[in-house]
């Protein structure tokens, strides 16, 4: 004799309502499907660009870095504001008044940097760059012809490595009213060898003409007396 409980279980169990259990995936490969599914292209058809996104950190980091500094200075963002405007004014003085960096690593050049020649030629290189108007070479050339044709009239001793304002210096003992044009001369000849600047026609016209002058010019000669 069957019992009644057994044969409604087994009933039950075979209607064709009966509950099954759920499919269940295993945590690893789900995770891998949804990653292969998010990587599709239309997923990420409004996602910002490399540069937008490294644009983005930058200046959240640059609205950290001020955001500190405005902490940690008197009056806040605007002693910052401040400070940073000192600083830069300081920077543009210091460049106007020494030219490009470039000056302070040249600054021990020397006045000739080529083989010996006389007054004479470096006055036709000078007139030469005049005329094509390269104004700097014409500069350069004119301050050479200076220091070399007093060294031709033996007011200077021919120095190797002598600069232009050790020339400038050194002239002025014997050409003392000359000597405010000399240390302008040799300043020019700096600015634009040794900072970066540009010369124009104004300061060749300046340059040749305190050349003629010193050809003129009369020494002080000073020595000991009978």
């Amino acid at each position: 004799m069957m019992s009644t409980g057994g044969l409604i279980t087994r009933t039950a169990a075979l209607l064709p309502t009966a509950e099954t259990p759920p499919v269940t995936t295993p945590r690893a490969p789900a995770q891998e499907a949804a990653e292969r599914e998010l990587s599709k292209p239309m997923y990420h058809e409004n996602d910002p660009s490399l540069v937008d996104r490294a644009l983005r950190a930058f200046f959240d980091w640059l609205d950290d870095l001020f955001g500190a500094a405005s902490g940690a200075t008197p009056g806040g963002a605007v002693g910052l504001v401040a400070i940073v405007l000192l600083v830069l004014l300081a920077g543009a003085a210091l460049w106007w008044r020494l030219g490009a960096p470039r000056r302070a690593a040249a600054a021990a050049g020397t006045l000739f940097d080529d083989g010996i020649r006389s007054a004479a030629d470096h006055r036709t290189a000078a007139e030469a760059h005049a005329a094509a108007g390269r104004w700097t070479e014409a500069v350069q050339e004119r301050m050479r012809a200076v220091v070399r044709s007093l060294e031709e009239r033996t007011l200077l001793d021919p120095r190797p490595g002598r600069t232009a304002d050790e020339a400038a210096a050194e002239a002025a003992v014997s050409l003392p009213d000359h000597a405010a044009d000399l240390r302008a001369a040799a300043r020019t000849f700096d600015d634009v060898t040794y900072g970066g600047r540009t010369a124009d026609a104004d300061a060749y016209a300046r340059l040749r003409t305190l050349d003629l002058t010193l050809d003129r010019a009369k020494p002080l000669l000073t020595g000991p007396t009978a």
